[in-house]
């Protein structure tokens, strides 16, 4: 069974792209695939094409990132 989520804490791409600062939302998708640690979309469907990530799960790796970097 999946992890339990509220509905408000989920965002969607463009959101993701705006949080970390990026131009294009499809830069997202490049993230997926670049960084072996980003984090998986908490519901996605119509393959691939709607996902949803969990707000504090993109913030804590960004916040990571940005320590790191």
């Amino acid at each position: 069974m999946g992890r339990s989520v509220d509905l408000d804490d989920l965002i969607d791409v463009g959101e993701v792209a705006a949080l970390l600062g990026l131009a294009h939302k499809n830069s997202v998708t490049t993230y997926l695939r670049r960084y072996a640690d980003f984090p998986a979309p908490a519901l996605e469907f119509a393959e691939g094409k709607c996902r949803a990530w969990v707000r504090e799960d993109v913030e804590r790796w960004h916040e990571r990132r940005e320590k790191n970097h």
